[in-house]
């Protein structure tokens, strides 16, 4: 969906990076708007993807890349057996609590993106076979991640409210401003 996305002042890049951010953001928790637990939990489309499990799978994959810049321990990491758990609420876990905590990561993440003294600052990928071996990359690099990484989902996010219910991201950009009309 297009929509304008405001630059803070005029040559203000990390403003602006996190506006764009954002603006993914909210396409996602749109997708969940007006939603019951199960509609979101559920999978009306040929995808494994629920929107509740969307919504946990971005949260969780912002926090981890927000701790490798920090180079600090994620508290959420994943083993190859929990991974599965990232795109599903477990536990008792409601889409509300899973809102809150990734609007306490969003929170984070601008702190830190703001108080860092340059977004040429560098920081390690983990050792995987699919990044380079010793591969660093800069936080302007991960803002312009975690554009692409939330919004590929946003997408998914899309396809699975229109297949639950018809409503589309003009529908939900109204429902969100309190109308029925975009």
């Amino acid at each position: 969906m297009v929509t304008h996305v405001p630059a803070e002042a005029q040559g203000d890049e990390r403003g602006a990076l996190l506006n764009f951010v954002e603006a993914q953001r909210g396409a996602i928790r749109r997708s969940v708007l007006g939603l019951t637990e199960e509609q979101a939990a559920s999978r009306p489309s040929a995808s494994e993807l629920s929107l509740s499990g969307l919504l946990k799978h971005v949260a969780e994959a912002e926090l981890n890349w927000l701790r490798m810049a920090q180079q600090q321990p994620n508290e959420r990491q994943r083993t190859e057996e929990t991974w599965s758990d990232s795109f599903r609420l477990v536990d008792g876990e409601s889409v509300p609590e899973t809102l809150a905590f990734w609007e306490s990561v969003a929170k984070e993440t601008e702190e830190f993106i703001r108080s860092v003294p340059s977004l040429d600052d560098t920081f390690p990928l983990p050792d995987a076979p699919w990044f380079p071996k010793e591969g660093r990359v800069s936080l302007r690099w991960l803002m312009l991640h975690l554009v692409e990484e939330i919004g590929r989902h946003a997408g998914h996010a899309d396809i699975v409210r229109e297949s639950l219910d018809g409503k589309g991201a003009y529908e939900l950009v109204a429902l969100e401003r309190g109308g029925d009309r975009p």
